[in-house]
């Protein structure tokens, strides 16, 4: 079956945005946006929120004409233009060639979808990712800890009904101090 994956830049203390919306602490250097282009081999379906969406839709379709385009970000540019994207919002009138629009998520039509043929997919979005946990839709939460204490701002996870049990699968440091770790539902849940 194919799994939802949740990845998102986190400070120490639990962030992902500080408390002026600011992301640019969240820019991945060489060794980490190589290491999250590897990762793009298991995904073919990019799951976003509105927010996350506008932001990738403004950028990476044409990343790569950039003549100064750094070589791992207009490798990224073409494997983000080759995976397909579904795009929830009750806002958009559209989301462009390439995407499709959903206006709400169906835990039955997710659950389908899981159930189909393919890789992997990938969440993106914050909002999106809390109403995936309500209904019990990720399987694997990859977090990018970056060693920075913001203080305050959005926090990755929003309340929760109750606690929830996850087990480490991964963890792996980087030269720039950041830490990506992989959890994911025990087994016997």
């Amino acid at each position: 079956m194919r799994r939802i994956i949740y990845t998102f830049s986190v400070s120490l203390d639990g962030y992902i945005e500080s408390p002026t919306g600011d992301l640019s602490w969240t820019m991945p250097d060489e060794e980490l946006h190589r290491y999250f282009n590897s990762l793009e081999d298991g995904i073919d379906t990019h799951l976003y929120g509105r927010r996350m969406w506008e932001g990738m839709a403004e950028f990476w379709p044409t990343a790569d004409q950039d003549p100064g385009a750094l070589p791992y970000i207009a490798e990224y540019a073409g494997i983000w233009r080759s995976k397909q994207k579904v795009v929830f919002s009750r806002t958009l009138d559209e989301v462009g060639e390439g995407a499709t629009l959903l206006r709400e998520v169906d835990p039955g039509e997710i659950r389908r979808m899981k159930a189909g043929a393919g890789k992997d997919f990938s969440l993106g979005g914050a909002e999106l990712a809390a109403e995936f946990m309500r209904h019990d839709l990720i399987d694997e939460y990859q977090l990018v800890v970056r060693p920075l204490v913001l203080g305050g701002g959005k926090p990755m996870f929003g309340p929760l009904a109750e606690p929830m049990n996850l087990q480490l699968i991964e963890a792996r440091p980087f030269a720039s101090g950041v830490v990506f770790l992989r959890y994911e539902r025990p087994q016997s849940e």
